[in-house]
């Protein structure tokens, strides 16, 4: 599979609202998040946006970010307990009604989705964390990657076979890995793995 599923490019949209080599930030601003949502098309109109509501997408995008492999440090529990609180607060349900017939006919399968209590934000934000359960539930989230280089930290779909890729970009992150850690042997001032 080389191209990722609809729902692994969403988390991966919702990520990389960040980009931390450059400081550019999407998601600055409450009408930055209503413009994401809106073309990302988990809401159908500008919803309103509040800075609560903007604190809490971004404590989900930290969570999300921090629970993806990048091959380096162990996730940080306070960064993971603060998404953790934004997702309890955006109740999800499974229904059999809302799925499909899958081709070829048969019984639809029993799908996850918003509470219909849910509107504006709240749902289009709880959107996210089902496709976040998707990916999870369906083990592709072990190919949903943060990139290794720390000054990049881009979300990435790998698609080596054994989901073993560490960067974005070879020809870029992975070469400056690699060129610091040459320069760290020759020198002697550093690791050498």
């Amino acid at each position: 599979m080389s191209e990722p599923p609809a729902v692994a490019g969403l988390i991966m949209s919702f990520t990389n609202t960040v980009d931390l080599e450059s400081g550019r930030e999407e998601l600055s601003t409450p009408a930055g998040l209503a413009r994401w949502l809106t073309g990302a098309g988990l809401a159908e109109r500008s919803p309103d946006v509040t800075e609560t509501d903007l604190r809490a997408c971004l404590d989900l995008r930290t969570g999300m970010r921090e629970a993806l492999e990048d091959g380096g440090a162990p996730a940080s529990p306070h960064r993971l307990a603060l998404a953790d609180a934004v997702l309890a607060r955006l109740p999800v349900m499974i229904t059999l009604t809302a799925a499909t017939a899958p081709p070829g006919g048969g019984r639809p399968p029993a799908v996850l989705v918003p509470s219909p209590d849910l509107t504006g934000v709240s749902r289009a934000v709880a959107r996210l964390a089902v496709a976040w359960a998707e990916l999870v539930l369906t083990g592709q989230v072990r190919r949903l990657k943060r990139c290794a280089e720390r000054r990049c930290g881009e979300v990435f779909w790998d698609t080596s076979r054994n989901h073993s890729r560490r960067w974005c970009s070879m020809q870029v992150c992975g070469n400056r890995a690699k060129a610091r850690r040459h320069t760290a042997r020759r020198t002697g001032t550093g690791p050498t793995g």
